[in-house]
């Protein structure tokens, strides 16, 4: 029996690609400006359970490699679970990241081919004004902001889109941005980032 499961709350992405990424509208058909996405997600839960297992309130993070087309697959993954998480939420994220849990992100099941591992590690995700600050432990340190537009004090969004993620994406970019973690040593500062509301489900 598949577990029914949600998860609502605020992901901000940061990649290789130069502003903006051009997979976001494309669904992943067309090729990241550099030929390949270097990337990392975090996302804060606001409200989210996995069965009996509570997800509200924590966060997570994922590094992605992916050498191509986003739509073409083989992915790397690693998954990265805030250390205050209990063993049967970090089991639930587990099942929803990989694709296992269905809905939303069972396009996970499709497009990772390589799974590196979950680590649970202490995970900040603030806000100064409109800046995000994401911190996973001495993995990843970065600040994000949002493009604003014409409209005083109004952010540049893409609305409206089939994106996965979100349907409404604020425009960004990153201040800094330096990850180093399974071998990989990447600094994306100044590169494409997104911010999305989320609500996702399933199965």
């Amino acid at each position: 029996m598949t577990t029914a499961w949600h998860m609502k709350g605020e992901l901000v992405l940061n990649c290789n690609c130069d502003v903006f990424c051009p997979c976001v509208v494309s669904l992943g058909k067309h090729a990241p400006t550099q030929g390949y996405c270097q990337g990392w997600v975090g996302i804060h839960i606001t409200d989210g359970a996995y069965g009996d297992a509570s997800l509200t309130d924590l966060n997570v993070g994922m590094l992605l490699d992916i050498p191509g087309r986003m739509g073409n697959g083989n992915w790397t993954a690693a998954l990265y679970v805030d250390e205050r998480a209990s063993a049967s939420a970090v089991s639930a994220f587990e099942q929803i990241f990989s694709g296992q849990a269905g809905g939303t992100t069972g396009l996970f099941r499709l497009l990772v081919s390589t799974h590196l591992g979950t680590k649970k590690a202490p995970i900040s995700i603030t806000r100064e004004g409109s800046v995000r600050h994401v911190t996973i432990g001495n993995i990843l340190k970065a600040s994000v902001e949002p493009i604003m537009g014409k409209r005083s004090g109004q952010t540049t969004m893409i609305q409206n889109t089939e994106y996965w993620m979100g349907p409404d994406v604020t425009v960004a970019r990153s201040i800094k941005s330096k990850l180093r973690d399974f071998g990989r040593v990447w600094d994306l500062s100044g590169k494409s980032a997104e911010i999305v509301d989320i609500d996702w489900s399933g199965p």
